[in-house]
């Protein structure tokens, strides 16, 4: 995915409200903008940190710049949470998640189970339909071992739960850990920011549902998924027990 048109550079002066952020151009034109993430970006919202922003003059949004890069451990990492969905689409398209570019049908945002959407609903005469949720995961704490979720994330537990019983009802069901950023060879939860997450994925594991990570290249001028990562599905056992 190119960003067209290309991004603007700017420095990060604070990042609030969730949804707000106050940067300062090249040009030392201070503005305000629209975060498209609303979860905490641990590690991602320091002052003075290089970002790039997407440029929407002329449309009717209230904010004309959009945060979409930051540059943090010494790599760009992707932070606007919607382009998950596009970027695990196309490395489903591109085959790096097992044979799910095999499927026939590709449908967006399907209703199912207890009032929720799928990302994905994956169909081919002969076999089972497949159930894809995608979770964007910008976050890291060791070395090149990425995280999720950064912060609670009971919806995220209720997916999970969902999954499962798409597995039960006799279709597949899969995780896709969508990494916006390079910097990482393996991938976990983080069981400590949230033990009821890891024990519904453990749950959900156990019940059949599949789980893979992709990492992605991130630049200014494209984001683009690069290959499947190991994943350490287990994160330690005393971390679990909250």
């Amino acid at each position: 995915m190119k960003f067209d048109p290309p991004l603007v550079p700017a420095r990060l002066i604070r990042r609030y409200k969730r949804f707000l952020f106050d940067a300062l151009l090249d040009d030392g034109t201070e503005i305000t903008g629209f975060c498209p993430n609303t979860g905490s970006m641990l590690g991602l919202t320091n002052a003075c940190s290089r970002i790039w922003l997407s440029d929407h003059a002329g449309s009717a949004r209230k904010h004309r710049h959009a945060f979409e890069l930051i540059e943090a451990d010494d790599t760009v990492v992707g932070v606007h949470a919607a382009l998950a969905n596009r970027l695990g689409e196309e490395a489903i398209r591109m085959g790096l998640v097992d044979d799910l570019g095999g499927y026939e049908t590709l449908r967006r945002e399907q209703r199912y189970g207890r009032n929720s959407r799928i990302d994905f609903l994956l169909s081919s005469p002969g076999r089972p339909d497949a159930y894809v949720e995608v979770k964007n995961v910008h976050f890291i704490r060791e070395n090149r071992l990425a995280e999720f979720p950064d912060t609670v994330t009971a919806r995220g537990a209720r997916h999970l739960e969902e999954l499962a019983a798409m597995v039960d009802a006799g279709h597949r069901a899969v995780m896709l850990y969508l990494i916006q950023r390079e910097d990482c060879d393996r991938f976990r939860l983080s069981g400590d920011l949230d033990p009821a997450y890891a024990r519904a994925f453990a749950e959900a594991r156990r019940r059949g549902v599949e789980a893979y990570a992709v990492k992605c290249r991130v630049s200014a001028a494209e984001i683009a998924p690069l290959q499947l990562i190991a994943m350490d599905e287990a994160a330690p056992a005393a971390l679990c027990t909250v």
